[in-house]
């Protein structure tokens, strides 16, 4: 078969295949133009999930005629200065969505320039160009593509269902929103709307943070505003700010991690890997944190030319990228101290219900029943009132029974359980320890949950899960002063890999060293292990130096052994703590509310669960009618 040039349309149609996976893909590449633009509202309106419509319409600085006839050509573009890809300052660049778009669909653009008296139309079928013609359209552009994939079935048949479609392109406009706090974006399903973020710069006035953080709330929900850490840090040329929610605010997947470089999402494995590092012994494997990150950096410094859909970035020096990330995030942990999720209590409340309890003897005239104790209508909280303290006999007469006699005259029902609180004198005689965050103790519930007090509610904390994060945070104190022990091997361990793996793992000897694991090359393909880490003890030596290798491949940096010494230092401080079950005296209790206030990360245990729960006096009040 002889060597031949592809057409024009079966290029375009190649191109397509690797920008324009799905309806999301179009949605965002037209999106990303539009801001480009300069636009402050953008709406995006689908049908049928985008398979039947995809129409997006923008304020932004619109094109004259000629402008729009040139940008439906292939690699036209307004946004590349001199052909330079090492300076990339917009969201497009290469001139490709436009014409890939419209020669797999329907497709029409209009578009009025600012300053201009007229607007212009042009109209693409499956790669087929029309004549431009006039149009009435105010300042901006509107995009619609119909029928989308319909030059390509094949296609079609790998599409999925229209609502899942039609998540994809709100997850797309999501994360654009969150980048550009200062647009107004909406989304809809035909006339349905689906989500919606508008502009709030007037009423925020000159503070970005607080502008984005109000975005991300609008986003992200109220609850993230609530749990959110606050991060601002420079190193050299490299900024990093946004918002990390609480260790004990997290989630069962990483789809509510939000990552941006110099304004554009992206979804990257270093910068996952970064976060990950950052968590590692503040939550469980399956468990993950919801955070914003936004990283601006010189444009030298990143290329964004390595992915079709530009969704993966390249640093130039990435471990300090990732140092940056990972220590920001470590530092603002730090500093919440033993804070924990308010969304922790709020579960809490949830759970609680109107006592339905044993059933009250009443009296009305000659007729005798039982009513569950509940909430009480008007009329019969006011009888309720007159059987209250003391009790009434049970043969119905108004004799009266002391409240202190309540349990011998009316059954066992109404005595107070035996060994479920246990609150002693001296827990009623430290007023000023409720000036501490987590208050002073009053009792314990099961020999299992302290029962505290402070200024503004109740805080019962898990006596085993916090003291297993005190010894944990003491453990890895002691690691840091005295380095990690290691103990030499009675046979030394030959491992054989790829060569490619052996020479990342000796690149990282001296690392590798200071976590007390000792290797040298060993010939072609293969390494040998000397002294391991005494903490693992019994371990699979092979199996660890693979993990290492592998994800020294994956993020170039050793966490696998990192994250098994803190998993082994995790199971030894679970061993070592109060365990639950031990009754404690109040001036142990108190130290151990004093301790967790002075301790970091102290308001979840080391896998991510609440180590206490505080009620406020309000929210309690609540519970009982009382507001």
């Amino acid at each position: 078969m002889k060597i031949r040039l592809l057409s024009e349309q079966t290029i375009n149609q190649i191109a397509a295949g690797e920008v324009i996976e799905r309806p999301a893909s179009a949605v965002k590449e037209l999106v990303e133009n539009a801001l480009d633009a300069g636009a402050g509202n953008i709406k995006v309106v689908m049908s049928k999930g985008g398979r039947e419509l995809i129409s997006v319409s923008d304020d932004g600085h619109g094109m004259s005629a000629e402008e729009l006839e040139l940008a439906v050509e292939r690699h036209a573009t307004s946004k590349l200065r001199e052909d330079d890809l090492s300076h990339i300052t917009t969201m497009g660049f290469r001139g490709e969505a436009l014409p890939s778009i419209a020669s797999v669909s329907r497709f029409t653009a209009t578009s009025r320039a600012a300053g201009s008296d007229e607007a212009w139309q042009i109209e693409i079928e499956g790669g087929h160009k029309k004549p431009l013609k006039p149009a009435a359209r105010a300042q901006g552009t509107t995009m619609e593509v119909r029928d989308l994939f319909f030059a390509t079935p094949a296609r079609l048949k790998f599409l999925k269902a229209e609502r899942t479609e039609l998540s994809h392109a709100q997850d797309v406009i999501k994360r654009l929103a969150m980048a550009c706090p200062d647009v107004a974006f909406s989304l809809f399903d035909n006339e349905r709307k689906i989500f919606q973020v508008s502009s709030s710069i007037a009423e925020l006035g000159d503070d970005p943070a607080q502008l984005r953080l109000r975005r991300l709330a609008a986003i992200l929900g109220r609850e993230f505003e609530q749990n959110a850490l606050k991060i601002d840090v420079e190193r050299e040329d490299l900024h990093l700010t946004g918002f990390a929610g609480l260790p004990t605010f997290n989630r069962g997947n990483a789809q509510h991690q939000f990552l941006f470089v110099n304004g554009r999402p992206v979804k990257d494995k270093l910068l996952q890997g970064a976060v990950r590092g950052a968590y590692m012994d503040f939550l469980a494997r399956d468990r993950h944190p919801v955070l914003a990150l936004f990283l601006e950096l010189p444009t030298d410094q990143v290329d964004v030319n390595v992915h079709p859909a530009k969704a993966e970035v390249r640093f130039r020096d990435a471990g300090l990228v990732r140092g940056l990330i990972v220590s920001a995030l470590k530092h603002a942990l730090a500093d919440a101290g033993h804070r924990a999720s308010t969304t922790v209590s709020q579960s809490a409340l949830g759970s609680f219900e109107p006592g339905t309890g044993p059933s009250l003897p009443l009296h009305s005239g000659q007729q005798r029943y039982h009513q569950p104790a509940s909430y009480p209508s008007a009329s019969a909280g006011e009888a309720a009132y007159a059987y209250q303290s003391p009790f009434l006999k049970p043969d119905g007469s108004d004799a009266q029974i002391p409240l202190d006699q309540a349990a011998d005259v009316l059954g066992e029902q109404f005595a107070p359980p035996a060994g479920r609180v246990d609150v002693t004198p001296e827990a009623q005689i430290a007023p000023d320890l409720q000036q501490y965050p987590l208050g002073a103790a009053r009792g314990q519930l099961h020999e299992t949950y302290i029962v505290s007090q402070n200024q503004d509610g109740i805080v019962i904390v898990d006596q085993h899960a916090a003291h297993e994060r005190l010894v944990y945070e003491r453990m890895k104190q002691h690691l840091a002063e005295t380095g990690v022990p290691r103990q030499v091997l009675l046979l030394p361990e030959v491992v054989e890999l790829e060569q490619g793996s052996v020479d990342r793992l000796i690149a990282r000897v001296e690392e590798l060293s200071d976590m007390g694991l000792i290797i040298e090359a060993f010939g072609e393909g293969a390494i040998v292990v000397r002294e391991a880490p005494a903490l693992l003890g019994d371990m699979d030596i092979k199996g660890l130096v693979r993990d290492l290798a592998d994800d020294l491949a994956e993020i170039d940096e050793a966490l696998s052994l990192k994250e098994r010494l803190e998993e082994v230092c995790g199971t030894l401080a679970c061993h070592g703590s109060v365990r639950a079950g031990r009754r404690l005296t109040v001036e142990e209790m108190n130290a151990l509310l004093r301790e967790m206030e002075a301790t970091p990360h102290s308001g979840q245990c080391n896998h991510g669960r609440p180590t206490y729960v505080e009620l406020k006096l309000a929210d309690v009040e609540k519970l009982f009618g009382r507001r």
